[in-house]
């Protein structure tokens, strides 16, 4: 770790100088910074028709210090400024010749402010009210993308009946689609419970899946969301029945009197770049409160 090297200035030093005793004011550009400050505090004490005695007695200097900042032989210490400031009835900004770009405004913008004036109030509620939709939309211009699915786990698949929806039954999610072109075409979220589908997929991932009918039919060899009984699974579909890609798990056979659903095609993974934060979640929901009621 670097040490910091002990500095040669004391606290002491830097009050001298701001009653005014004479500092070392070697680099050119801080002599030429000291004579601009300088020159703005002689200029706005002289504007306000006030000795040096005066301003040295307000902000409790002496008359002295005064004459040595205007000349730019030395400067006014961070700990008068304000003080100073208030003295000559300046702002920082001023005494410094920094520009405020906060109260800059252009000869149009003065212009639609005067006009803005000279209207009824009726009319000044409707500018207003134009103002806020068009920053609305602005804000909506910028707003990510997002779709909102439902995430099914295994626990709210039990008790459905053949007819359920899994809208009604879940837990909303919300997904930028830009991150995967899968989240276009799903419908649904479902969560990997365990390891039989391992190496593919693992406990705890998340699965797009487009729902049935809606998808083309289920091919041998493509992975689904089945529901069987009360549970709900994600499989390989084969004519043997419902296989795992972990070989340690047995194939999963039916008889016709079994009661098997097809969910939905698996898309893929759900990566979790994809699941919008919780902030941009709740600036959607409120955009769209209208739409769910």
């Amino acid at each position: 770790m670097k040490q910091h090297k002990k500095s040669n200035i004391s606290v002491s030093q830097g009050r001298e100088e701001s009653a005014g005793k004479k500092s070392n004011i070697s680099d050119p550009a801080h002599r030429k910074d000291a004579h601009a400050v300088g020159g703005r505090i002689k200029y706005y004490r002289e504007r306000q028709k006030i000795d040096q005695k005066v301003i040295a007695e307000k902000i409790g200097v002496t008359s002295n210090a005064i004459s040595n900042w205007e000349n730019g032989r030395t400067r006014p210490d961070f700990s008068v400024v304000p003080k100073l400031c208030e003295a000559l009835g300046i702002t920082l900004y001023e005494l410094y010749g920094i520009e405020n770009k906060q109260d800059t405004y252009t000869d149009k913008e003065k212009s639609m402010v005067e006009r803005y004036r000279g209207l009824s109030y009726p009319h000044q509620l409707a500018v207003d009210s134009l103002l806020s939709s068009l920053e609305t939309a602005e804000t909506v211009g910028s707003f990510p993308e997002i779709i909102k699915l439902v995430c099914c786990d295994k626990g709210l698949a039990a008790g459905f009946d053949v007819g359920a929806e899994f809208e009604d039954h879940g837990t909303p999610i919300y997904l930028y689609p830009n991150t995967n072109a899968a989240i276009r075409q799903a419908d649904l979220v479902f969560p990997v419970n365990g390891d039989s589908m391992e190496p593919e997929y693992h406990d705890g991932d998340l699965v797009l899946v487009e729902k049935y009918p809606g998808c083309p039919e289920l091919q041998y060899g493509e992975v689904g969301a089945f529901m069987v009984g009360n549970s709900t699974y994600i499989k390989i579909y084969e004519e043997e029945g419902l296989v795992s890609y972990n070989e340690i798990y047995d194939t999963m056979t039916f008889t016709e009197y079994d009661n098997v659903i097809l969910i939905g095609r698996v898309l893929g993974i759900l990566e979790p770049a994809s699941i919008a934060s919780k902030r941009d979640a709740e600036r959607y929901d409120a955009m769209h409160e209208d739409d769910e009621e």
